[in-house]
């Protein structure tokens, strides 16, 4: 399976809240403010926004069991027994509740789990080079889950 890791998943909400933004900002560059120090912070950003709606996916993933961005998974690191629950998801995109925590399908972590399925164990290297294994539980769609 090969899933586009260009796009960026977002919930409905959080697109809609990146799209008022722009509009403020946009509406703040067209009044012509004076000061010059808001101004290059605010073109940054709205540069980034126009980039995170052009490349948005928001979209429900199937209810596959396959690990891909929108979906909340359960995860096992080898040798514990707690689990660990994350939505694969852009950071700055996600805007989802606070006790769940974003994976980036851009992190080593994200890549390694894009495309599991449950019960399959994936291995991925941390900053530091330490190798970790993790076992996907679950992997249902992030609107399933908190619905």
């Amino acid at each position: 399976m090969s899933v586009n890791t260009e796009l960026v998943w977002v919930t409905s909400d959080a697109y809609d809240r990146l799209k008022g933004e722009l509009a403020a900002l946009l509406e703040q560059r067209g009044n012509g403010s004076a000061d010059l120090t808001d101004q290059e912070p605010r073109e940054r950003r709205i540069r980034r926004l126009h980039e995170l709606i052009r490349t948005a996916a928001v979209h429900e993933p199937p209810d596959d069991g396959v690990a891909e961005p929108g979906m909340v998974l359960t995860l096992r690191y080898d040798g514990e027994d707690d689990t660990e629950t994350v939505l694969i998801a852009d950071r700055q995109g996600a805007a989802v509740d606070g006790d769940l925590e974003i994976c980036s399908p851009r992190s080593p972590l994200g890549q390694a789990l894009i495309g599991a399925v449950p019960g399959e164990q994936r291995e991925y290297r941390t900053p530091d080079g330490t190798l970790l294994r993790v076992s996907l539980a679950a992997a249902v769609p992030h609107r399933q889950q908190h619905a």
